[in-house]
């Protein structure tokens, strides 16, 4: 596939599908220096198609962290390459890389990551305040947002007044409100309880299916990882499986489980 320039229009911000892969890497390779260097990455390729969820699994300190912010060009890798939505994040200048980030994906971290003196609507509209385009509806697109996650009536509460889940709410409230084609979710339930968990993975899910908005999940968690389409298994910076599960309404962790254990992972 021949990566497009950043300047050319993608199909996927208003949630259509993209021609070929949402993000795709080849090669992928990460190597932090020291006395003793870590090879974090040792070349990994994988594709992921529009609207599609994945969940990238792995023990602590596999790498599956590293991978997810090379893919989402918040790290850039030793060697290897990283392509979202048809561009090259190897040709962008420092300028052009952040304008993809803004405009293309969204974040969701396992700390929330909000701004404490901002109220829950302020945070919602911080990308638009760091100059991500809003079409001439920026308030519509965050009022409708707000909407989406539950949260009308907390809009002029500061983060501090709410519970976990609904502070990460608030946060996937500001990471969808670009309408990026791809959010990447980094534990987002690492923090939560399994019913406010359960809720976070469904918003998730609905956003893939109903909004055609592609998914990359990094989870330790079998009973998270369990709502993806599809789960990639990373130990020692590897890519070990690529387990399909498929679309289906149960959620059950048994068979990922199951098949974990067959492979040995």
């Amino acid at each position: 596939m021949e990566p497009k320039t950043l300047s050319e229009p993608t199909a996927t911000t208003n949630g259509a599908a993209a021609a070929g892969p949402a993000l795709y890497c080849e090669g992928l390779t990460k190597i932090y220096r020291g006395p003793r260097p870590v090879h974090a990455l040792r070349g990994v390729s994988l594709s992921v198609e529009p609207g599609e969820f994945v969940a990238i699994m792995g023990p602590s300190g596999s790498g599956k962290s590293t991978l997810l912010h090379l893919l989402g060009g918040i790290d850039t890798p030793t060697s290897g390459r990283v392509v979202i939505d048809g561009v090259d994040l190897s040709t962008l200048d420092t300028a052009a890389l952040t304008r993809l980030r803004r405009e293309r994906t969204g974040f969701i971290f396992q700390f929330f990551n909000l701004v404490p003196t901002l109220t829950v609507r302020e945070n919602v509209d911080l990308p638009f305040l760091l100059g991500a385009p809003a079409g001439g509806y920026r308030r519509e697109r965050v009022q409708n947002n707000l909407r989406r996650m539950g949260l009308e009536g907390y809009e002029d509460h500061s983060p501090q007044q709410l519970s976990g889940g609904e502070q990460q709410r608030v946060a996937i409230a500001r990471a969808l409100v670009t309408r990026p084609a791809i959010v990447f979710a980094d534990e987002p339930t690492g923090n939560l309880d399994y019913a406010t968990s359960e809720e976070i993975l469904n918003l998730l899910q609905t956003c893939s299916r109903e909004f055609n908005q592609t998914i990359v999940l990094v989870t330790h968690d079998a009973r998270a990882a369990a709502y993806a389409d599809r789960v990639l298994f990373v130990r020692d910076g590897l890519l070990r499986e690529d387990i399909q599960l498929g679309r289906r309404e149960d959620h059950r962790a048994g068979p990922l489980i199951a098949r974990l254990a067959e492979l040995g992972l």
